[in-house]
């Protein structure tokens, strides 16, 4: 079984309703082979501004599995 990755990108919350439609129709026609379960959110806040947030689960790319294997084990959590 593939390893999925989740992908993401982000959209300043200062854009018009036409590019935002634009923005997103690109997204959608450039996710990649496989992509699933995408989704749009919100996140931030009043203080820091607010960003649309658009994810989606992907398949692992080969040179991110060899990346993956070569450190695979060398991770440890002190209890």
């Amino acid at each position: 079984m593939t390893r999925m990755v989740r992908d993401f990108f982000e959209v300043e919350d200062q854009v018009s309703l036409d590019q935002m439609i634009d923005l997103l129709s690109a997204v959608r026609d450039r996710l990649p082979e496989g992509a699933e379960d995408p989704k749009v959110r919100m996140s931030g806040d009043d203080v820091f501004g607010r960003r649309m947030v658009v994810s989606y689960l992907r398949p692992q790319t080969a040179e991110e599995a060899a990346r993956d294997a070569r450190y695979k084990g060398r991770l440890s959590i002190a209890a």
